[in-house]
């Protein structure tokens, strides 16, 4: 059976409380105050059996303007409005107001219900009834019924609950497979069971026992117990009015306004890029940062509104917008949210959430202007590739599409890996799931060969750039995993070549010119004339009378061919010598088992400041490991 929540609406006055009373036996207006005054302040809650057998929930919002804030919190989530307006009265400002927030909220289904007829006579009923039927020509109650009704009398009553019923059988069934989202409309503590709230389940499920997340503040705790209609159940779905009971979580950790979903499956956010319409009733434009009451679920933050490509919105007009707030709300695509300005207060406009987790942007950019509008009615691919290009080389996570499209896991799964098959998106990580677009992808492979390319042609000498330098240059919110994707993307497109930790162009060789090629040979030749005391290399570059930038640019060459190895800095031994070396260490320490460092210096025939750097040399390069004042030869594995 579909759950179907049904929301009053109109000026203060007019009857709705008494209508649902007299409906429903229950009186709404719970508070003394309320009683007390005979005006509805805060929302009423009761619930209706239709013939059918279909059940409603109702919330009841007050008429007054300056509660309309709480007509906005009731009116989130309703499938069914009923507008009330009074027969001696007609329609007033609030009666245009609401008219104006259920537009705005997205409610699609409705009636009129005249209230008061007791009190005219049929002359001016038909008067009023041509009055409502001109005031909602244009609107989403255009065609919808105009039921005359007495609380009083009874007159009409029966006429409104068949026409509820009718109305309820074209509401499109809520699914129950999204993000479990309920916004708290109400807190207060009941004595043996503690903190409740109460809300309307705008999307998923909910069961006994399970943990949740209260955000913006991200305060967790479990459910202790369900309601709904007053009733007891194991089970809360999209569109029940549900009370929740919560273990050990005080009534001053939760407001009016929180968002309670599972644990991190939303992400507070400071700013949410909007489409927004500016209501054709405002008498003036609005201008860029104008401060607003952004109302969204059932809470209110105030914020400066970013009109991203003008700067004045006139009336009756649409645009991209992002608002910036002082507190963080938490929000997923296609949210509908409402506009009041700051004073006086009044609704100015709303529309729907593009993206509930954008990036601060800047005014005037037309990618940006484009990209937004082109969200506004874009396909689930176009989105996700929109927010992949949008997020750049730090990817977007699974989690974070979820709240940007509005897809149930199983649909964004679905759309993700088709996007993967025909390489709009490139795989990331698989544990966060996050992607990135394939243009991300092309412009991080063209900065590589353009980073090495540089590289290659100011050390022409050199075979190439070690890994951490190329990676250095990437975008800082480029993951170590991406780079060493986008590494092995190159390597195996044969891009580029990785020998050890160097990284250079397939197509760089290292090309000497005649002088450079004698120098190299010159250099070579020091070294393994003077054997096992060669000259520190400032010296050798001294004695040759050559430029100290060439030089280390060709003894880097020859260190890269192993031709020469570093033993120290500035220190460097002819690579056969010092395997010569090697080898006669070994047949040692086989033979005798130890050797100490004098007689490793007979070995040598070197002096002191050759074997100390010689003999760590060997400890460095784990042939021998000391112990107190002698080496052994380290076992191998």
């Amino acid at each position: 059976m579909k759950k179907i929540i049904l929301g009053t609406a109109g000026h203060i006055d007019h009857g709705k409380t008494s209508l649902i009373k007299a409906v429903t036996g229950t009186n709404t207006d719970r508070l003394k105050e309320e009683q007390k005054r005979g005006i509805t302040i805060e929302l009423g809650f009761a619930s209706l059996d239709l013939p059918s057998g279909r059940h409603l929930g109702i919330i009841d919002v007050p008429g007054h303007e300056k509660f309309v804030k709480n007509m906005v919190a009731g009116a989130t989530g309703i499938d069914i409005v009923t507008m009330v307006i009074a027969a001696d009265e007609g329609v007033m400002p609030q009666t245009r107001e609401h008219m104006e927030i259920c537009t705005l909220l997205g409610v699609k289904h409705g009636m009129v219900a005249l209230t008061k007829i007791d009190m005219v006579d049929e002359e001016w009923l038909e008067l009023v009834t041509d009055d409502i039927q001109e005031f909602t020509m244009g609107t989403f109650l255009e065609d919808a019924p105009i039921v005359p009704v007495s609380a009083v009398t009874g007159q009409g009553l029966p006429q409104f609950i068949d026409t509820l019923d009718t109305l309820s059988e074209s509401v499109p069934e809520r699914s129950s497979s999204g993000l479990f989202r309920l916004p708290v409309d109400r807190v207060f503590t009941m004595k043996g069971f503690g903190t409740v709230i109460t809300g309307t389940l705008i999307s998923g499920r909910i069961n006994v026992g399970e943990s949740i997340m209260i955000y913006p503040g991200k305060i967790t705790s479990k459910v202790r117990g369900l309601q709904v209609h007053n009733q007891s159940q194991e089970t809360a779905e999209a569109g029940m009015r549900t009370a929740i009971n919560f273990q050990g979580l005080e009534k001053a950790s939760i407001n009016r306004g929180d968002m309670i979903a599972r644990e991190n499956t939303l992400i507070p956010s400071y700013m949410v890029d909007l489409e927004l319409h500016y209501l054709a009733s405002n008498r003036k434009p609005m201008k860029n940062r104008t401060q607003v009451r952004f109302h969204t679920g059932s809470s209110e933050s105030m914020g400066n509104l970013i009109l991203l490509d003008r700067d004045e919105l006139f009336p009756g007009d649409d645009c991209p917008a992002q608002i910036r707030l002082d507190e963080p709300v938490s929000l997923i695509r296609d949210d509908r949210f409402v506009l009041r300005s700051y004073s006086p207060v009044r609704t100015i406009g709303g529309g729907k959430v593009l993206n509930p987790i954008p990036v601060k942007h800047k005014r005037f950019h037309q990618d940006i202007v484009d990209g937004l509008n082109s969200l506004v009615d874009a396909t689930p691919e176009d989105i996700i590739g929109y927010q992949a290009q949008m997020s750049g080389p730090s990817g977007v996570t699974f989690a974070e599409l979820l709240l940007m499209t509005n897809l149930p896991e199983k649909a964004l799964s679905t759309t993700i890996g088709g996007l993967l098959n025909n390489q709009t998106l490139v795989l990331v990580d698989k544990e966060t799931r996050t992607t990135i677009h394939h243009s991300v992808f092309d412009q991080l492979k063209t900065l590589s060969t353009d980073v090495l390319s540089q590289y290659h042609a100011a050390n022409p000498l050199k075979p190439g750039i070690s890994k951490e330098e190329l990676k250095s240059k990437f975008p800082r919110k480029a993951s170590g995993k991406l780079f060493t994707q986008v590494l092995n993307r190159m390597i195996k497109d044969q891009l580029v070549t990785l020998e050890d930790d160097t990284v250079r162009l397939t197509t760089h060789t290292v090309s000497l010119q005649v002088d450079q090629k004698a120098l190299k040979q010159q250099i070579l030749d020091r070294y393994q004339e003077s054997r096992l005391t060669p000259p520190y290399f400032r010296e050798v570059v001294k004695d040759l009378d050559v430029d100290a930038k060439t030089a280390k640019e060709v003894l880097a060459l020859l260190v890269s061919e192993k031709a020469l190895i570093k033993v120290k800095e500035d220190l460097y031994y002819d690579h056969q010598t010092l395997e010569k070396l090697k080898d006669e260490l070994i047949a040692h320490l086989v033979e005798k088992g130890e050797i100490t460092t004098p007689e490793f210096k007979d070995m040598t025939g070197a002096s002191r400041k050759y074997v100390i750097p010689l003999i760590e040399h060997f400890d460095a390069i784990n042939l021998t490991i000391r112990v107190g004042d002698i080496r052994k030869l380290r076992k191998r594995q």
